[in-house]
């Protein structure tokens, strides 16, 4: 096993190197100068120029990217081309909305989606498995967004039970925190809980028809000894493959769920950055994404030792 993990972590290797090449020449190759963004609309060319100068942009885009992932490598991320601070400062300063947001999402998402998934496997073909199925249809289908506002309207607006928009940090309460959290996660998760709830479903019904449930009924057991024990004990795989394949929605969701509800997190840092061609903040904040989600994905595959114990590695 541990053999299994140094050569994973090792496979992280290459996949980064890739991702991080497709991002600069993405980024180097689009149209767009952000030297002409900070210049600002009435500067002549000889400003823009100096620019380019200063920040290196007329250098050959791999010497660029030469010196950019050495950087790197040193743990120096660089500076922002709009706000002139070091990248990392500007991720310290927004990761904890982003941090809180996504945990709270998965808490909520995994509490609600493994029992509606599992209730609606144990009512299959019933008017509760039907509910379910169109819930998780309707998830998938409304964007995150339209979500967002109609939660806003009526929670927020009408109800006046949370905050509108914006966010308290934990330093100024824990409860305020997740007030401010509440409606902003659950417009998230909406679309994370109608996948897991659809392939818990799947997973627990495929393991109901197994003969050893039938003969775990036929022992009398309760239900839910049949159904926590042997059903989704043994469904569990796939759900936590799933919920750690979620993650990329999630990362995905954040930076529009951050800017309907005003949360001063790394999805309003990446829109703002796009917006202004900030290149090294961009870049930062996608090589750091894609690396929480191969950790992401490196734990799930480990955890298949201890769901089930006919995998070896």
């Amino acid at each position: 096993m541990y053999a299994y993990i140094v050569k994973r972590i090792l496979a992280t290797i290459p996949v980064m190197a890739v991702v991080a090449v497709f991002v600069f020449g993405l980024l180097h190759l689009t149209p767009g100068d952000p030297a002409a963004i900070i210049a600002g609309d009435y500067a002549s060319p000889a400003d823009i120029e100096g620019i380019r100068e200063k920040l290196g942009l007329n250098e050959p885009i791999p010497i660029q990217f030469y010196t950019w992932i050495k950087s790197v490598f040193q743990g120096d991320l660089g500076v922002s081309i709009f706000s002139n601070l070091p990248v990392t400062k500007l991720i310290g300063q927004r990761v904890e909305p982003t941090l809180m947001l996504t945990v709270f999402t998965i808490v909520i998402a995994i509490l609600c989606a493994i029992p509606l998934g599992v209730l609606a496997a144990w009512k299959s073909r019933t008017l509760i498995d039907r509910a379910a199925m169109i819930f998780a249809v309707l998830g998938f289908s409304v964007p995150v967004f339209v979500i967002g506002y109609i939660l806003m309207y009526v929670f927020a607006i009408q109800l006046k039970w949370l905050p509108v928009q914006g966010y308290k940090h934990i330093a100024d309460g824990v409860i305020p925190c997740l007030k401010s959290l509440v409606l902003p996660s659950i417009a998230l998760g909406v679309v994370y809980i109608a996948l897991i709830a659809r392939i818990t479903r799947a997973s627990v019904m495929e393991v109901l028809a197994e003969d050893y449930i039938r003969t775990a009924k036929a022992k009398g057991l309760s239900s839910t000894v049949v159904l926590l024990r042997h059903a989704l004990k043994n469904a569990a795989v796939p759900i936590v493959t799933i919920i750690g394949v979620g993650i990329a929605l999630l990362i995905g969701g954040v930076v529009v769920t951050e800017s309907v509800f005003n949360i001063p997190g790394l999805g309003r840092l990446t829109v703002d950055a796009i917006l202004h061609r900030d290149y090294p903040v961009i870049q930062a904040i996608i090589i750091l994404f894609s690396g929480i989600y191969v950790l992401v994905n490196l734990l799930v595959d480990l955890s298949y030792v201890f769901l089930d114990p006919r995998i070896r590695y």
